[in-house]
């Protein structure tokens, strides 16, 4: 199964994965970074099991984040 990993404390809040994939991100409105909607932090990343049909949407939204702290493997 996918998975999203996700490293928040290197995120700058471009808002470019909740363009992309809104389902999946949101903004924070207390430190304007974004968040892995029912994600688990375990070591300072966040991770989420997807399944293939939301590979797409997250590797844009990988793709398309500028400093590359959002990784969709599987």
């Amino acid at each position: 199964m996918p998975i999203i990993v996700y490293r928040r404390n290197k995120c700058i809040g471009c808002n470019y994965c909740t363009e992309h994939a809104p389902e999946f991100w949101r903004m924070s409105k207390k430190d304007g970074k974004s968040v892995l909607l029912n994600s688990v932090e375990k070591s300072g990343r966040w991770n989420l099991r997807i399944t293939e049909a939301d590979v797409e949407a997250n590797r844009r939204a990988a793709e398309a984040c500028p400093v590359k702290v959002i990784e969709v493997s599987g």
